[in-house]
């Protein structure tokens, strides 16, 4: 696993301290709203710093780090794609003039900071560049040059902690999701932008990375493994989805709610091909646009294991938004703002504990019918991919690849939003827990 390093059978107590420190460090001003100036990607890409062509043998740091960026990474071909047809055709729609000048385009497809904010080698056309995630140089690239910081002085001087999961979740969810400065609207998608979909350990794991993850990297920079990366990117897109529902501006269309927020298979389905099937005690009544509640399913199905009051409590309160939604929305913020309380809870109690013992949980869930909906299996498809990752060194190595193809198998079933079939799902979880079953 890639930039990650996959989690052991059992997860210590210490989650809990972790969970509440991610959440509390994913306060920090993210890269594109800090004082400090962007001096363009060309200042990391020098071939004696990180512009090397192959890693550096004996270092701490691989130093090819640019050019992983640049030949690898999505996120280096970022501004480039507004400047295809969909792009075009997605401005044209909402009357943007040119994608590559609009800023609501820009906030995301670039490290769009202010212009008394960009070096002189700044060029917006790099797309997602190293200070969009790092920071801006000027802070710390002195200290970082001379060769004498660690990396928490780095971090002190104004280096984005990337590393740590509450810090890289509100930085990834602030552009695959949005936030108070920037939002993926439902005009946005209507206009022909892709459905946004993001878990943050998944993403973590896809990401091609200029790093490794070796001893020296853990000691220097503590980061989690991917279970606990799981747990904390669950609350905190959670918390992002309601924080944006009570938010006077980004939960609100004009007269209507503001559709993003909702789970998008509610309206976009074929009335022909009859898909709905009522969820357990989740209070969703056919016919009704639904919460997009994945994140609090998973969260909830976690919680079971460790604090299970408090999953009772966090499935209460979303039963209790779905049914508020056919009331009024002053009752569905009342009850968003309830369930939003519950969830900052829950993010410092969840804690994954023995993995084996959590993916029968899940397994069993889905069996029960509470991935009845596409985005809640989506997100189930993704969690059964990090946790049978993580009982690798307790079963068998048939027992694992039965394990592993019924995961792969259900990852294709959540491909594609408009065939989902919750019948099929349920086929293969079933399949999955015969294999779980196997000695």
């Amino acid at each position: 696993m890639k930039g990650v390093a996959r989690s052991s059978l059992w997860v210590p107590a210490a989650v809990v301290a972790l969970c509440l420190y991610a959440m509390a460090a994913g306060a920090q001003t993210l890269p594109q709203y800090g004082a400090a100036i962007h001096l363009g990607v060309q200042s990391c890409a020098g071939s004696t710093c990180h512009g090397a062509v192959q890693a550096f043998a004996g270092s701490t740091v691989n130093q090819n780090e640019f050019a992983v960026w640049q030949s690898q990474d999505r996120h280096s071909k970022a501004y480039a794609v507004l400047l295809n047809e969909r792009s075009r055709r997605i401005a044209r729609n909402l009357g943007l003039g040119s994608a590559a000048g609009a800023p609501v385009c820009l906030n995301c497809h670039a490290d769009n900071v202010p212009a008394d904010k960009r070096g002189r080698q700044f060029n917006i056309a790099d797309g997602v560049g190293c200070e969009a995630c790092h920071g801006g140089g000027s802070g710390y690239l002195g200290v970082h040059l001379a060769g004498t910081s660690d990396h928490a002085t780095n971090v002190a001087a104004g280096l984005y902690p990337s590393e740590l999961a509450g810090p890289r979740g509100r930085l990834c969810i602030s552009c695959h999701f949005g936030d108070d400065g920037k939002s993926i609207t439902h005009r946005i998608m209507g206009a022909g932008h892709p459905r946004m979909k993001f878990e943050l350990a998944a993403f973590t794991q896809n990401q091609p990375a200029h790093y490794t993850t070796d001893a020296d990297y853990a000691q220097r920079k503590k980061a989690p493994g991917a279970l606990q990366t799981w747990v904390v990117g669950q609350a905190m897109m959670l918390n992002e989805l309601l924080e944006a529902m009570v938010h006077p501006r980004r939960g609100r269309d004009g007269a209507f709610p503001e559709l993003v927020l909702f789970d998008c298979t509610s309206c976009h389905h074929s009335l022909y091909d009859i898909r709905w099937e009522a969820r357990p005690n989740s209070g969703v009544a056919p016919g009704t646009i639904r919460f997009n509640d994945a994140n609090a399913v998973m969260l909830g199905i976690v919680l079971r294991q460790s604090a299970p009051q408090l999953a009772a409590e966090l499935e209460e309160r979303a039963r209790a938004l779905h049914q508020a939604l056919a009331l009024s929305p002053a009752d569905a913020i009342a009850a968003a703002r309830r369930l939003r309380e519950t969830a900052g809870r829950a993010a410092g109690a969840a804690s994954v504990g023995d993995a084996r013992r959590l993916l029968a949980a899940m397994v069993r869930a889905g069996l029960d019918g509470q991935f009845a909906y596409h985005n809640a299996a989506e997100q189930a498809a993704y969690a059964l991919d990090h946790l049978t990752a993580a009982v690798r060194g307790s079963v068998g190595d048939g027992q694992y690849r039965a394990m592993r193809a019924a995961v792969a198998e259900a990852r294709q079933i959540v491909a594609k939003d408009y065939t989902f079939k919750p019948a099929a799902f349920r086929e293969v979880l079933a399949d999955l827990d015969e294999a779980l079953g196997r000695r």
